[in-house]
């Protein structure tokens, strides 16, 4: 997590290269910013989860790495992103040090509670200036300039530290492997040929393939047709376990009924607590929708239906108006 152009897309793309989960002849600037849009503007707008392997003493460890956007206009897609994580990385840039969006995120990873590693970035800039920037961290989160890792994420320099230090404070995830399964939902897309693709964290218990699930919040039931991790392609596997981030795809077309905040369960062996934890946005703006010809009512609902699974964030509801006829008043 961090401001703008602190960095954080590059710190991502040196740690997939490290872990080797991406080979070097295939890896490319911002590896993980998928939407054209972003590669366009050169910045980052939905959140990407990852899987990625590392050995610390002798011992291999899975980590689950979500590299979130820095502009406050997405910063929603940032706390859904903390919602499912254990630690975060505060990543401030050594030569411009604490901005805006970074103190926003860091109250936003404190509120959910979250072990925070301070990371000084791009130490490789003749205008760096770790040191005092180092002290301004430290004062801000409590804690010692020393323990403030040191990193450039277009060199590489600094960043093995920084996943071993991940793995030394980081806490694993806690939850019961033999409790009926409970996942959360934290993103979903819309696939034209496999219909939803749903994004969950594993809290409790396990998913496995062709098991049919239940959405605690709707009740519907569904037959996994693949369940795998990004990886950071996606890779189908034979379940999910505690703690664990990957997708879910039910070849349903229906985009209602994976609905971000939701937990998903096993039909078979249902939980019966939901997953707290989890806000949902307050619309502030607002706008009216109309289509020019009537008859493209039924298509704008859909558009702005796979629009919302896209960004949970929107919300949309039917209006009347007597000259324009029917639409829909979109936060």
């Amino acid at each position: 997590i961090a401001h703008i152009d602190q960095g954080k897309s590059t710190l991502a793309d040196r740690m997939l290269q490290l872990t080797g989960v991406v080979q070097p002849r295939e890896m490319k600037a911002q590896y993980l910013d998928r939407m054209d849009i972003e590669r366009e503007r050169g910045i980052t707008i939905k959140s990407q989860a990852v899987r990625m392997p590392w050995e610390h003493d002798g011992e291999t460890y899975a980590f689950h790495m979500i590299d979130t956007p820095g502009h406050v206009d997405f910063s929603y897609e940032v706390s859904r992103s903390l919602a499912t994580c254990g630690g975060a990385l505060l990543l401030v840039d050594a030569a411009q040090g604490i901005e805006a969006q970074t103190l926003a995120n860091l109250y936003l990873a404190m509120e959910h509670d979250l072990t925070i590693i301070p990371v000084l970035n791009k130490i490789d800039l003749p205008a760096a200036q770790p040191e005092k920037y180092a002290e301004e961290i430290a004062h801000l989160i409590g804690g010692d300039p020393a323990d403030v890792l040191r990193v450039s994420g277009k060199t590489g320099e600094g960043v093995e530290e920084l996943l071993d230090r991940i793995v030394e404070e980081i806490p694993a995830p806690e939850g019961d492997a033999q409790a009926p399964a409970r996942a959360m939902i934290f993103d979903s897309v819309y696939d034209t040929y496999r219909g939803v693709v749903t994004f969950v964290r594993v809290v409790d218990g396990s998913l496995g393939h062709r098991e049919r699930i239940k959405m605690m919040s709707t009740g519907a039931t569904h037959e996994l047709l693949e369940i795998g991790v990004s990886s950071p392609e996606p890779e189908p596997t034979k379940g999910l376990g505690v703690g664990e981030v990957g997708y879910l795809i039910t070849g349903v077309k229906d985009v209602r009924q994976s609905k971000v905040g939701d937990t998903v369960t096993s039909q078979a062996k249902p939980a019966d607590a939901i997953i707290g934890g989890y806000d949902e946005p307050r619309p502030m703006v607002f706008s009216g929708l109309f289509p020019i010809d009537g008859s493209d009512f039924p298509v704008l609902r859909e558009a702005l239906e796979k629009l919302q699974l896209n960004d949970a964030a929107l919300s949309f509801e039917p209006e009347t108006s007597a000259a324009l006829g029917f639409g829909f008043r979109v936060g």
